[in-house]
């Protein structure tokens, strides 16, 4: 199974619905958890597709979006990232993809997709 995730500022759960259902046949809410965790599903070429959305994930601004499945519309998180961009023109972040649980964190650059482009650096 392979898993996309990044992190969007300021989420217009309306817009994030509208640019999924453009990539994933069949998209449903499955259930919306505590703290507003929405879980969901869609499908891509009849395979399965698990959403799950945390509001707040990092401070109060930037929800995470994870999508994971055995096919994905996107090969990496940078690419979902760039769609997710495109479509919601709002700031867009991910992991460059080097990144391991138990890594240090403290230098850990992100890619940032926003109005200046695309950068590489740190979170805060």
């Amino acid at each position: 199974m392979t898993d996309l995730e990044i992190y969007i500022r300021d989420l217009d759960p309306t817009a994030l619905e509208t640019w999924l259902a453009g990539h994933l046949d069949a998209l449903s809410v499955t259930s919306v958890g505590t703290k507003g965790v929405l879980k969901g599903q869609g499908g891509i070429q009849g395979e399965r597709v698990t959403i799950s959305v945390y509001p707040n994930a990092v401070g109060k601004r930037y929800a995470c979006l994870i999508l994971e499945g055995g096919k994905l519309p996107w090969e990496t998180d940078l690419d979902c990232a760039r769609s997710a961009w495109e479509h919601l023109q709002t700031e867009i972040r991910c992991s460059p993809g080097d990144w391991k649980e138990g890594d240090p964190v403290q230098d850990e650059k992100w890619w940032r997709l926003d109005e200046r482009g695309e950068q590489l650096a740190i979170w805060n």
